[in-house]
């Protein structure tokens, strides 16, 4: 039987994955049932506790391994890392660092809120995204993973993003978030995104902290704390000299504990077999 927790931050959800040894044969397919819908927990991506020694890296005692919901790695996530924190802090194990891909992150807890360091928002371009035939101008960003924020006028609200946005794979060899703000105007701003390997999700931690960049940015800023409103609740981002240092705020919440039986896990180490249809999203 193998423990998972299930937790989400502003409804961003998880599969909490204790391994603290790093036992677990973790592959793609299994991290995909995992979060299928209908065949798995569901969530929208895994947050893996292992400890940094047995993956053999230097940093913090724990380190999050965070797989998108289609199985594939992921640098970081910002609502993962504070979900994994509250994790980590309910086993009695919080020590106010995780390691992620994207470096050491700093935590810290108030109550139901829990605020992680994001460390530098670091503009590395302008693009467009196109949605529907309609282009969206933005600004490419970096936040331990590439994002392109576009700030409009429009409503994003009537926006389809069943499937990904068009965005440049030359600027964005990996795939990239897109995220589109709206109003241009601050406080509070409302975004929605579209996160590589997942789809459109109810929040996204990353994500809002390139949002609140854009903005501010937009408003002739380059620092300041602000309120951005996603599908699944508030965040609030702090921004410090136009992005050199960057924090997230908002709620954790572990919403279940149970156990996935030794048969089913088994039964999700092998590539699915195609039944007629496609899944891709």
């Amino acid at each position: 039987m193998i423990p998972f927790v299930k937790g989400h931050g502003t409804e961003n959800d998880f599969v909490v994955l204790p391994d603290p040894e790093a036992r677990l044969d973790l592959t793609a397919e299994r991290v995909a049932a995992l979060c299928d819908r209908r065949r798995g927990l569901g969530a929208d991506g895994v947050l893996r506790v292992v400890r940094s020694a047995a993956l053999g890296v230097d940093g913090p005692e724990w380190f999050m391994d965070y797989r998108n919901a289609d199985g594939s790695i992921a640098e970081m996530c910002g609502n993962g890392v504070r979900v994994f924190a509250r994790y980590l802090q309910g086993r009695g194990w919080a020590g106010g660092e995780v390691g992620t891909r994207a470096g050491v992150k700093s935590v810290t807890f108030s109550g139901d809120r829990v605020s992680v360091e994001m460390g530098p928002a670091v503009v590395f371009g302008e693009s467009v995204a196109r949605v529907g035939g309609v282009e969206f101008a933005g600004i490419a960003v970096d936040v331990g993973n590439p994002h392109l924020a576009c700030v409009t006028s429009a409503d994003i609200g009537a926006l389809d993003l069943t499937s990904a946005p068009w965005r440049d794979v030359e600027l964005f060899p990996s795939g990239a978030n897109v995220e589109f703000i709206a109003p241009a105007a601050l406080e509070p701003v409302a975004m929605r995104v579209h996160e590589r390997g997942v789809g459109e999700t109810r929040s996204c931690g990353t994500g809002t902290v390139a949002a609140a960049l854009a903005s501010l940015r937009a408003a002739g800023r380059s620092a300041g704390r602000l309120a951005v409103d996603t599908p699944g609740g508030r965040l609030e981002v702090t921004v410090r000299d136009g992005g050199a240092s960057t924090a997230l705020h908002g709620p954790a919440v572990l919403v279940a504990h149970g156990e996935l039986t030794a048969d089913w896990w088994e039964s999700t180490g092998q590539p699915a077999r195609s039944v007629g249809h496609s899944t891709a999203r």
